[in-house]
């Protein structure tokens, strides 16, 4: 017997994952440092990271992200299988995130921590991850590169924070 389960109606969310880590950095090229807790800027991103400062290396060409997010399972498949190493920002992605797809939140608002995010665009990896970490890296991560997404509402974001599907 199948169990029930009742739909959701536009107030209601769904979790959908956590934010397991999040990393940052001020300046373009420099390394990503782990933080526990970040705070979101609209039309910006992430406050002290650097494509909100304006000092990130894909600024000068106009693409920028405001949040990038990739997913855990797919690191531990990169790190794992393929032997790559990107479990200390090497991926250069601001979010790692643990029980959600990521292509599913295409076209929708979700909720990470107080902060309320909109997906933007895929994120595919660049040579310059690569120039920054290891042979074998843009490889690794094509088709797991994570996803761009806008900040919608301000909050804080820290690791651990539930990841929700609004409406």
């Amino acid at each position: 017997m199948a169990e029930y389960a009742p739909e959701l109606t536009s107030e209601e969310v769904r979790v959908e994952g956590v934010v397991e880590e999040i990393y940052v950095t001020d300046k373009g090229s420099a390394p990503m440092r782990r933080v526990t807790e970040v705070e979101t800027v609209p039309g910006c991103g992430i406050r002290g990271d650097r494509y909100c400062e304006g000092t990130g290396y894909w600024t000068a060409y106009g693409d920028v992200c405001e949040i990038t997010l990739i997913s855990g399972e797919d690191l531990d498949h990169i790190q794992d299988e393929l032997g790559i190493g990107v479990k200390n920002g090497e991926h250069r992605r601001n979010l790692v995130t643990r029980g959600v797809r990521l292509e599913e939140l295409r076209g929708r608002r979700f909720r990470v921590g107080e902060a309320v995010l909109e997906y933007d665009r895929p994120r595919p990896p660049c040579r310059h991850v690569q120039d920054l970490s290891e042979p074998g890296m843009t490889r690794a991560l094509k088709g797991r590169g994570g996803i761009c997404a806008r900040v919608v509402e301000a909050g804080r974001i820290r690791a651990g924070d539930r990841i929700e599907l609004l409406g």
